[in-house]
C-alpha cells in the first residue's frame, strides 16, 4: 500500500518559511489570542513518520520540548551528521533520495508521512512525491528568507480541498497534488 505524503506548513505572505539564517522567531511571536492550533493536532494524529531536512531538525530540536512524541523522525542530510544524545531512539539520519526513502518506508509498513522543511518539501515536490499540501499563510511580509517553494523546475497542478480563515488573519489552504 502506498504511503500518503503530506505537507503542513506556515509561510509568510511573501512565501518564506524562515528568515535567511533559518530562524522562525517571527512565527513564534505571532498573535494567537485564542490559543488555536490551526488544525495541527488533527493533522498530526494520523502521522506515523516525519521526514525533514537537517536544517529543520536543528530548529525543532532546539525547542524547549520535543514536539513529536514517539513518532519516528527521519532526517535527510547529504553531510555526515551525528545525532545529539537523547535523540537516538526515535530519530534516524539518512542520505536516501526521496524515492528510495519512500520505497523503504512503504516496505516497513508506514502509512502517512509528514514532509517538512523547505529543501525537503521542494525535493519531494520535484519528484512528484507529495499527495497533499496545507499552507497556512501568516499576515506578515518578511521581505527575504528561505522560500517555501523556491524553484522546483516544473508546474504542479493542484486541486483545492478547503480554506480556513482564522480570526487573527491566518488563511489556511489545503490542496491535493495531481
Amino acid at each position: 500500500m502506498a504511503i500518503k505524503k503530506s505537507v503542513f506548513i506556515a509561510a509568510s505572505l511573501d512565501g518564506f518559511i524562515a528568515r535567511e539564517d533559518g530562524s522562525i522567531e517571527w512565527l513564534l511571536g505571532i498573535d494567537n489570542p485564542d490559543g488555536d492550533d490551526f488544525g495541527y493536532n488533527e493533522f498530526i494524529k494520523d502521522i506515523d513518520v516525519i521526514i525533514m531536512g537537517r536544517n529543520t531538525f536543528e530548529i525543532v530540536k532546539s525547542f524547549d520540548k520535543w514536539q513529536y512524541g514517539k513518532i519516528k523522525v527521519i532526517v535527510i542530510t547529504s553531510s555526515k551528521y551525528i545525532l545529539p544524545e537523547g535523540f537516538n531512539q526515535n530519530v534516524e539520519i539518512t542520505n536516501d533520495n526521496p524515492h528510495r526513502l519512500i520505497e523503504r518506508l512503504e516496505s516497513e509498513g508506514y502509512k502517512h508521512a509528514y514532509v517538512d522543511g523547505g529543501k525537503t518539501i521542494q525535493s519531494f515536490l520535484r519528484e512528484g512525491l507529495i499527495d497533499e499540501i496545507t499552507i497556512t499563510t501568516i499576515p506578515v511580509i518578511l521581505g527575504s528568507g528561505i522560500p517555501l517553494l523556491g524553484s522546483i523546475g516544473k508546474q504542479i497542478n493542484m486541486t483545492h480541498i478547503k480554506t480556513n480563515v482564522y480570526k487573527n488573519g491566518f488563511v489556511q489552504n489545503s490542496f491535493l497534488c495531481k
